[in-house]
């Protein structure tokens, strides 16, 4: 028998599950999230530590236009068969990732959007025959698939999304949103923050808030934005960022999961090296490794055996916030800098409900960046606003550095 690949970049669930992919078992999230039964959850991530994968995973299970019992034999979830019975592909299911809203001019941004709005109903054209939607909609349906609605309708567009589903199926609506703060970060990073908050404000707000349709919605990104700035008025909001318990181990690999794969590849000799490089993350009480980091670096060595440890993680992304912080930093910020790349940890106070705006009114903001984003983690709790902070690998020194 044939061993599986290394999935490499590949971020859709059932690609992974029917392309003969390893896969590390994540499908305790479902029953964790079903247990939850928040109406809105955001979980909070750094870049390349699975939440597309996760969120991918979600829509597979949940989707009532698929048929996905053999893609979760044998893992974990299924084994909860009451739990499936009831829950699996029962469910009209919405799943927009907005990783690709970016421009240099919010013009160019919202074409983005418009673009990915445009895909979203494609996916769904079997509403286009349904008998439970009038003419009106079927019309409004067609422009905001083929990019021809007005503004308000793209604000409205998942509101009016669900809506539809639930008039079609009886049922209402699970709403999964990956990468919602990407448009935030490129729009603060080019100069149009406030036009793209009022437009993702605006978005959230009607699909969020007080929609009957909507069952419940799961968002994904990295940074916990204020609820001041796009949740508006959002009381059914449950926030579970890096600090917090639950969820802590569906997203990076554990120790366990890691000696598992390398004894799957032969690669077990390599167990302290790849220790050494890319774990060191604790994510509520988990410690955990980087997953993109775990998976290059086992491709690169089945390929070669002699392959050197590289820094994978910080070439997937311009790292602009960071920078933008690292050259305002004065000579304290600097030395301390320098203490945690030998080694040392810093106490400091961390704020992890910013606004894009906010970032640059204290340099102090740094390490509440640092931490959120992933270039610095946790070894200990003080109290209930600081944290003691460490560089967590070898990967992420050699960046500092």
């Amino acid at each position: 028998m044939s061993k599986l690949s290394i999935p490499v970049g590949i971020s859709n669930f059932e690609k992974i599950r029917n392309g003969g992919f390893y896969y590390i078992d994540k499908t305790g999230l479902i029953a964790e999230l079903v247990r939850s039964s928040a109406e809105v959850t955001l979980i909070t991530r750094p870049r390349r530590f699975g939440k597309t994968l996760g969120m991918s995973m979600l829509e597979s299970f949940f989707d009532i236009r698929k048929d996905s019992k053999k893609l979760f034999d044998g893992l974990e979830i299924s084994h909860q068969k009451n739990l499936c019975e009831k829950w699996m592909n029962q469910w009209p299911v919405v799943f927009l990732s907005l990783k690709n809203v970016d421009g240099i001019h919010f013009s160019d941004a919202y074409q983005q959007l418009v673009y990915e709005i445009s895909l979203l109903y494609q996916q769904h054209d079997n509403l286009l025959k349904s008998t439970a939607l009038s003419d009106r909609d079927k019309f409004l349906f067609k422009q905001l698939q083929e990019r021809q609605a007005g503004k308000t309708d793209i604000m409205r567009s998942l509101q009016f999304l669900t809506r539809l589903l639930e008039q079609h199926y009886g049922k209402k609506v699970i709403l999964l949103i990956d990468e919602y703060d990407v448009p935030l970060d490129k729009a603060f990073q080019y100069g149009y923050y406030d036009e793209m908050v009022s437009l993702i404000r605006n978005m959230f707000g009607n699909v969020l808030k007080t929609n009957s349709s909507l069952f419940f919605a799961v968002l994904t990104g990295c940074l916990r934005i204020a609820k001041e700035s796009i949740f508006t008025g959002l009381n059914n909001f449950n926030v579970f960022s890096i600090t917090s318990v639950q969820f802590d181990e569906f997203f990076g690999f554990t120790d366990d999961e890691v000696a598992e794969m390398l004894k799957y590849f032969g690669l077990s000799d390599y167990h302290e090296t790849i220790r050494e490089w890319y774990d060191g993350y604790q994510f509520g009480k988990k410690a955990v490794y980087c997953p993109w980091d775990v998976i290059s670096y086992c491709r690169n060595l089945c390929a070669d055996p002699d392959a050197i440890p590289e820094d994978f993680w910080s070439n997937t992304s311009s790292n602009s916030i960071v920078s933008r912080f690292i050259d305002k930093a004065n000579k304290q910020t600097r030395d301390e800098i320098e203490n945690l790349i030998s080694g040392e940890t810093v106490i400091k106070e961390i704020k992890q409900e910013l606004t894009y705006n906010e970032l640059d009114k204290s340099i102090e903001n740094l390490w509440s960046i640092l931490f959120t984003t992933g270039y610095l983690t946790q070894r200990e709790r003080i109290d209930s606003r600081k944290l003691r902070l460490a560089i967590p690998n070898r990967e992420i020194k050699e960046l500092f550095e």
